[in-house]
């Protein structure tokens, strides 16, 4: 229960020289403790990190146990016994998403309460989902996904078991999942359970639920009696909702007195890399010396990971763990206080060792472009001459009514339109810290430490975000007024500063076909390695892309949902099809597409 497995072989040996058999010891002290640490968890009285550091303790005794347990087996399946889990789940992260962090913690809780967990990975199709479900015999599968496109895999995967006959739960939970719209968009596709997990915590409660005969009907009657009663409370937000034709709310932009207002101008157009990889750094001074490609290379710099962690903003770390508080107030909080301590402390020393073996390779490029709004789009040019467009970028407007006072916003209205004459820019960037990351968290998996793997995961998503953040300092630095903000770490962190960097897919712009051009502009995956899946999440998991809006009175916000009348029109500047933008906005729209 306290997590220490210091002593863990020899401990499990004695328990087994007394115990006698392998799985009496794992069926009775291992899962005794497991079950008391489950209670404790599931009634607010331990912690998530503890609870993983317990799950390490069980699986290292296992892996102890391991040898001896195959002759047991053995011994049982000749007469005609099994050691039986509490049930078989399966858990993926759907096709097109490669974010796992969260799925991996619901696992290990999962597995801390003997039920045996089939993890698939990520990027996984419903194809193959559906049939390990069949072949493994599943009594629960588990979807999660991170980024907007993973909600119609899930829809897609609802409707597939429905069609293929399944008579088995499915649990929905990630990042971009809630309750109201598994009730309204996932629920209705399947007859069986659809339950919307929200976070490791809940997930005991619910799969027990579900696999207790007893308490199952009861649990799901009331499951979806709630879910009608979000079906029927989001059909009234939407009946009270008001929207605005486009052609209005494109009136009620917010207003810049383009004659008068300090555009920026940065100190180079095109772009700039960044590595922490000293080979490539060599191999650059050696192509320049050598005049091999110097247009390319001669744009690289160095920048090292300790730099980067300069920059982390922690919060959003110790949420990954379900503690939540403000850093460094979190630290002294009366109730997870004492575990957040612990929980820093071990960060730090990871990321102390990261930093001094060079775990992780960042790499970055930022780069700017001759711009002007036309619209409520972007046009980007090869040059200052402004004649020739090398790239256009598509935005959203806010289509809700607002208060008197209130402008309804897009991201376009942040750029000097073409035809007020002034020259502006638009700034591009992408990031990733996520080189190495998944091969340093295997170091841990292959000694059973999910506590290990997690943190690894982890740090490397907030290695990432810092990375961001000091991109966006050297942004701020080219254009000229970062040099003269001084601030300190913590104001830069909470972001005091003029300017944004929305990225493609999140609230200000929710579209995540726009990533593709950009990677394009930036020459991304060149530059840093990172790819992009079907659905275009970024790989390695641990990376950040985005523009740099530097307009005085820019600042983020939700686009929100969008009428027909904006999708059409979008479509249009896109050049695509209603229904293939219909299906990238999806959770966006304020009609209904079926």
């Amino acid at each position: 229960m306290k997590g220490i497995d210091a002593f863990i072989d020899t401990d499990t040996e004695e328990a087994r020289q007394k115990y006698g058999k392998p799985l009496t010891i794992i069926e009775g002290p291992l899962m005794d403790g497991m079950r008391v640490v489950g209670d404790l968890f599931g009634a607010g009285k331990m912690f998530l990190p503890q609870v993983v550091k317990s799950a390490r303790v069980m699986k290292k005794a296992v892996g102890y146990l391991q040898p001896f347990m195959e002759q047991e087996k053995a011994e049982l399946v000749a007469a005609g016994g099994v050691a039986k889990a509490q049930g078989r789940i399966i858990m993926a992260t759907v096709k097109g998403d490669v974010h796992d962090i969260g799925k991996n913690i619901v696992g290990v809780v999962l597995a801390c309460n003997n039920y045996e967990v089939i993890d698939l990975g990520v990027m996984v199709s419903c194809e193959k989902i559906l049939t390990a479900a069949k072949e493994k015999g599943a009594d629960v599968i588990g979807l999660s996904g991170l980024i907007t496109p993973s909600l119609d895999e899930m829809v897609h995967t609802a409707k597939e078991m429905e069609r293929q006959g399944f008579k088995i739960p499915l649990l929905i939970g990630g990042a971009t999942t809630s309750a109201a719209h598994n009730a309204v968009k996932i629920a209705p596709h399947y007859s069986e359970p659809v339950i919307h997990v929200l976070d490791a915590s809940r997930v005991i409660g619910v799969v027990s639920q579900l696999l207790n005969p007893d308490n199952k009907p009861k649990f799901v009657a009331e499951t979806r009696a709630k879910q009608e009663k979000q079906r029927v409370e989001f059909a009234d937000r939407k009946g009270a909702r008001k929207m605005l034709p486009l052609a209005e709310v494109r009136n009620r932009r917010q207003p810049t007195d383009w004659t008068t207002v300090e555009i920026p101008k940065p100190e180079f157009i095109g772009t700039r890399a960044f590595t922490t990889d000293e080979a490539v750094i060599r191999a650059q001074r050696t192509n320049v010396r050598g005049q091999g490609n110097q247009a390319l290379n001669s744009q690289l710099s160095a920048f090292n990971l300790s730099e980067i962690a300069d920059y982390i903003d922690w919060g959003p770390f110790f949420s990954s763990w379900e503690l939540h508080g403000r850093f460094p107030d979190i630290l002294t909080d009366e109730v997870v206080g004492t575990e957040a301590t612990k929980l820093y402390a071990d960060a730090q020393a990871m990321l102390k060792k990261i930093i001094a073996e060079k775990r992780y390779t960042a790499r970055a490029v930022l780069g700017f472009w001759p711009a002007n709004s036309v619209g409520d789009s972007v046009e980007l040019y090869a040059d200052e001459s402004r004649t020739t467009v090398i790239q256009t970028f598509h935005f959203l407007r806010q289509q809700n009514e607002k208060t008197p006072g209130q402008f309804n916003h897009c991201l376009a209205d942040y750029i000097a339109p073409k035809s007020s004459g002034r020259a502006d820019y638009l700034g591009g960037f992408a990031v990733t810290t996520g080189h190495g990351v998944e091969e340093f968290a295997k170091t841990f998996e292959a000694n059973n430490d999910d506590y290990g793997a997690i943190m690894a995961k982890a740090l490397g998503d907030r290695l990432a975000e810092a990375c961001a953040e000091l991109m966006h300092k050297k942004e701020r630095d080219y254009c000229g007024f970062g040099k003269t903000e001084n601030l300190e770490m913590r104001d830069i962190i909470r972001e005091k500063y003029l300017g944004i960097r929305p990225a493609p897919g999140y609230p200000a712009c929710p579209d995540h076909t726009e990533k593709p051009p950009l990677f394009a502009l930036l020459n991304a995956t060149e530059f840093t390695g990172i790819t992009l899946t079907e659905s275009n999440a970024m790989h390695p998991p641990s990376s950040v892309s985005g523009h740099y809006f530097n307009h005085p009175d820019s600042k983020y916000f939700a686009v929100g949902k969008l009428s027909q009348d904006q999708v059409e029109d979008y479509s249009a500047r896109k050049n695509l099809p209603v229904a293939a933008c219909e299906k990238w906005l999806g959770p966006y729209l304020d009609y209904d597409t079926d």
